[in-house]
């Protein structure tokens, strides 16, 4: 299997529409792709997936780590992938903190061993590519990191793409492998990113992605993971206990919960779990037979009309009021909070199961990793990233202890917060999110 990693000069310069023109030029050259995106990103894996028909995972090496992320890519080595393509996060070197630290994609592609294109938006540019270029390889050779071709996206013509490869070459720099024009079809965004694939036909870049090297596929190198086959973990030994064997698990998913990492759905499968889909936004009831509930992240403020009036909350409320356990990750601690304000201020009655209210603004409310540093899910990795905020209409206990972000909220066996968790950071503390307050084992919750 051949891997290559693509990344940006920073964010917004194309990344998303390089990979996916990259994918659809490979599978037209019959090869077999999977994507992969470096970050805690729901979104652009929704694309990688409409493209390959494969789910696409997150690779990280803050939240996931290192030895997950092989262990996907061999995964996928063994399913007879032809070509892994990885899509970077933001600029290259931007990580949690520092210059090409933990969580970045050049520390992503160190730690893989797999070389990096780079994704330059060169509207405007022809021999500053040059000392952009240079300094992105310098430094990529500092992290131990080969920079080994360059993407250009919104050329002006073939004779800018001309330019642009002769000063690449006459400068002994890594090549111009291939070119987006500048009228390459751009996906919408909104506030949290790229839209859905459902919303949007999927464009066709064949005709605005020109390849300048004939032989790209055999400029992708192959993954070496023989050195590390003796360090990985097996994911099948992350099954700490046998608490979640043959519990059924009923998870929301639809358009208004969508932020689902297939990660968490096999580690969920992987301990024996039975699981059951069910859509709020359609009025459907939690499944009677469930042990637990997990309403997973999305976008319910855009769907706030048609969720006001779901046929969802009675069977919700009794699903509570029973005390089973239910996990509500950001968009889904919205839905049960009281009410939701949307972006016109408009107020939306929700499942009023926890006593809070959500708002929506038009700026960041929070971004970041996030790790529980004690109690009950000490360990406990995830990501937070949200535009809303919460007021308690009454008071509440916190749930989580981390030393950033929100420490959620508490309410009998609810557990609720901003955070998205990415369940085999911490396998014995993630299980506890699935079962009753009162079966947690390393100490029992504060009352």
């Amino acid at each position: 299997m051949r891997s290559i990693l693509l990344a940006g000069v920073q964010s917004g310069c194309g990344k998303t529409t390089a990979t996916l023109a990259l994918i659809q030029y490979l599978i037209a050259q019959k090869q077999s792709v999977r994507g992969f995106k470096s970050g805690p990103d729901f979104l652009d894996p929704l694309w990688h997936q409409k493209l390959t028909g494969h789910s696409s995972y997150n690779l990280d090496t803050k939240m996931i780590g290192i030895d997950e992320c092989r262990e996907k890519l061999r995964t996928a080595k063994e399913q007879k992938t032809d070509i892994a393509i990885i899509e970077g996060v933001m600029g290259l070197f931007d990580g949690r903190q520092g210059v090409g630290k933990d969580g970045s994609s050049v520390h992503l592609a160190h730690s893989l061993e797999v070389d990096i294109w780079l994704i330059v938006d060169a509207k405007g540019m022809s021999g500053s590519i040059v000392p952009l270029v240079y300094g992105f390889q310098y430094y990529a050779e500092k992290c131990g990191v080969k920079l080994s071709g360059i993407i250009a996206n919104r050329v002006g013509s073939a004779h800018h793409a001309g330019l642009l490869k002769e000063q690449l070459s006459k400068h002994n720099l890594p090549p111009l492998l291939a070119w987006l024009d500048k009228s390459v079809p751009i996906l919408p965004e909104r506030h949290l990113g790229l839209i859905q694939p459902d919303e949007y036909p999927l464009p066709d870049f064949s005709a605005h992605f020109h390849i300048e090297n004939d032989e790209l596929i055999r400029t992708i190198p192959h993954y070496n993971d023989k050195k590390h086959s003796t360090k990985e973990i097996d994911l099948k030994k992350s099954v700490t206990t046998q608490a979640l064997l043959n519990k059924k698990i009923a998870i929301a998913c639809d358009d208004a919960c969508c932020f689902i990492y297939p990660a968490n759905i096999d580690w969920l499968k992987l301990q024996g779990a039975k699981l059951q889909f069910f859509s709020p936004l359609a009025g459907e009831p939690v499944p009677e037979d469930s042990d637990a509930l997990w309403l997973p992240g999305g976008y319910p403020e855009l769907y706030a009309e048609q969720l006001t009036h779901s046929q969802c909350w009675p069977s919700l409320k009794a699903f509570a009021k029973n005390q089973k356990p239910i996990l509500a990750e950001c968009g889904g601690m919205m839905l049960l909070g009281k009410t939701l304000i949307d972006h016109q201020g408009k107020q939306w009655d929700m499942a009023n199961i926890l006593p809070i209210e959500t708002k929506m603004q038009n700026k960041l409310a929070s971004l970041g990793y996030r790790e529980c540093m004690g109690g009950n899910y000490a360990g406990l990795k995830g990501h937070e990233f949200h535009h809303s905020t919460r007021s308690d209409l009454a008071e509440t206990l916190p749930l989580f202890e981390v030393s950033r972000g929100d420490k959620g909220i508490k309410k009998k066996n609810i557990k609720a917060s901003y955070i998205h968790w990415y369940f085999s950071s911490a396998p014995e503390m993630a299980i506890q999110l699935f079962l009753p307050t009162d079966h947690h084992s390393p100490t029992k919750e504060r009352s």
